[in-house]
This record gives C-alpha cells, structure tokens and sequence, in this order.
C-alpha cells in the first residue's frame, strides 16, 4: 500500500523496480545491470513481492554475490514492495547482444 492507504497498480510498481535495478552496476563495467541485459524477468506477485530472475556476465564473475545482493537492497528500499527474490541462472548464458542499444554504444560495441 501506498502512504495514501490506495493499493499501487502492478505496472507502476514494476516501473519502479526497473528504476531501483538501473542503480546497480556491475563494478567493472560502466552500464547499469538492466542496460546490460542481465535481468531475464521482473514479476510482480500477490502483495507486492517481486521475484526476479537474472544472469552474471559469466558463472566466475568476481561480484557474484554483491550484484543480486545490491539489487535485492534496492528493490526492498521501494516502499511499497512486501518481499523480494533475485534468483541467479545461467541458462541461457549471458551474450553481448542481450545489452539494449544504449549499453552496446557507451561500450563500443556499435
């Protein structure tokens, strides 16, 4: 529930975990992780509690555990938010051309 004791919609919530996501980065690499494209999917269940499902940019990244661990902080900082899982896979692995174009520019890749 909102301050205003009214229930958020689910897309305005989901608008706001793609923001609190787009605060994580991962260290070495100057792209937020949603840019990057290393979150698969964002739901959104019964009493706001967000699931999301995401990759590393390879199984032996050094910041395995802070990237999910930040995003979760983050996503719990949201107010209206009841709960929150990052689930981390592999399958499929991550490749290049899932950054959005904005990524792919600020990194050179176009």
């Amino acid at each position: 529930m909102t301050d205003n004791n009214k229930p958020i919609d689910t897309l305005t919530l989901k608008e706001k975990v793609v923001e609190a996501i787009k605060m994580v980065y991962d260290p070495e690499i100057p792209v937020d992780v949603y840019e990057l494209g290393l979150i698969y999917e964002i739901n959104i269940f019964p009493v706001n509690n967000v699931h999301i499902l995401m990759t590393l940019t390879s199984p032996a990244c050094p910041s395995a555990e802070e990237i999910p661990g930040e995003i979760d902080m983050r996503i719990r900082s949201i107010p209206e938010v009841s709960d929150v899982n990052v689930e981390v896979t592999f399958d499929p692995p991550y490749a290049v051309d899932m950054m959005s174009e904005a990524a792919k520019l600020e990194l050179g890749f176009m």
